[in-house]
């Protein structure tokens, strides 16, 4: 089959590699799309915290992608009823892939596993679906997606799982003044979800001008250029002087962390997703000493796929306006030179038959 595979930082092949054979309740899906994520971004463009330490994330030669659905090709003995599926259902995997084993998973807390292997990033487990078929391991977290579903909006649940997850650790409330921090794709579907929550108030910061007319369109109520404006009085302006009550960080850049530490009131909820590319230095006293705020983190989508895939199928949430290219999986490298600048939103690769 026709393959992404990953070597080394920059270093990304399309090649013909053997196709996957399922053995007892594992399954092999036949790809639909694969997105590529901001962290595919950061692993090809060599981040340090996917290639050096000890024991580095990235184990080549993998095949990468984390963002994939499909239908179900083929599958091992006990896989149908395991999995609760059929051959041909549409399907997704949760990017994770549990060990099963570990205090986390044994608690219920799987996309904490220890172990904590996260498909298309260590071959010997996790293959990814920047590919024609994908096998998916007997712990795969798998869930059915309705056969009429857009193409477009099933590529997005990976992600949109992830943005639900975050909001809902934002805990907003009714009175709430809510700002998001970064309208990439996540950001913008964040914004629909926290739309859904009703805030009094939604702040989006992006300094792309598309990304912030999208984040209108989806609900936004205000929409922030922090390379031309003064992100913290705007934001001070529409609070009585104090600043937000939650502040959600989704910009992947140091800048967005120190400029939440700004923005955010005295007791305020602060929620990490980025994934970053360097180390991020703050005045760390902000949080205890100054505002003793409650700092959240928030990583992949647990217990959200369901979720996602009902809003999309109900119209609450969509892929318009966020997916905006389109690539075949023999045209890689000019893929991720468009989805690693700002002229993309979401970039999809996908198989010539899908």
């Amino acid at each position: 089959m026709t393959a992404i595979v990953c070597y080394a930082p920059k270093d990304y092949r399309v090649e013909q590699v053997d196709r996957p054979v399922p053995g007892r309740r594992e399954m092999v899906i036949r790809i639909g799309a694969c997105g590529i994520c901001a962290s595919d971004c950061k692993c090809w463009s060599g981040a340090p915290m996917f290639w050096e330490g000890k024991q580095p994330y990235v184990k080549p030669p993998v095949i990468p992608g984390h963002e994939f659905f499909g239908y179900v090709e083929e599958m091992g003995e006990e896989a149908a009823e395991h999995f609760g599926v059929e051959v041909g259902d549409t399907v997704i995997a949760e990017q994770i892939v549990p060990c099963d084993k570990c205090r986390y998973c044994r608690s219920g807390q799987y996309w904490m596993c220890e172990v904590h292997n996260i498909y298309g990033f260590q071959r010997e487990v996790a293959d990814g679906g920047m590919a024609e078929f994908m096998k998916l391991g007997s712990t795969a977290r798998v869930h059915k997606i309705p056969r009429e579903m857009p193409l477009e909006d099933a590529a997005i649940i990976e992600p949109l799982a992830c943005a639900i997850h975050t909001v809902q650790r934002g805990d907003i409330q009714l009175d709430d003044v809510v700002v998001i921090a970064g309208a990439g794709p996540i950001g913008l579907m964040m914004v629909q979800v926290a739309k859904l929550k009703t805030p009094k108030k939604l702040i989006v910061i992006d300094m792309v001008e598309e990304r912030r007319q999208l984040a209108l369109k989806f609900g936004a109520d205000v929409a922030i250029d922090p390379k031309n404006e003064d992100a913290a009085a705007i934001v001070r302006s529409h609070t009585e002087g104090y600043g937000c009550d939650v502040y959600i960080e989704a910009t992947g850049s140091p800048s967005g962390v120190t400029q939440g530490l700004e923005v955010i009131r005295k007791l305020g909820r602060f929620v990490e997703f980025s994934v970053f590319g360097a180390p991020t230095t703050a005045d760390w006293s902000i949080i205890g000493d100054r505002k003793e705020l409650d700092i959240r983190g928030a990583h992949l989508g647990p217990y959200c796929y369901p979720i996602a895939i009902d809003l999309l199928s109900r119209g609450l949430v969509t892929s318009k306006g966020i997916v905006t290219h389109d690539y075949p999986l023999e045209e890689w490298d000019e893929a991720i030179k468009v989805a690693y600048g700002l002229d993309s939103i979401k970039v999809l690769m996908r198989p010539k038959a899908a």
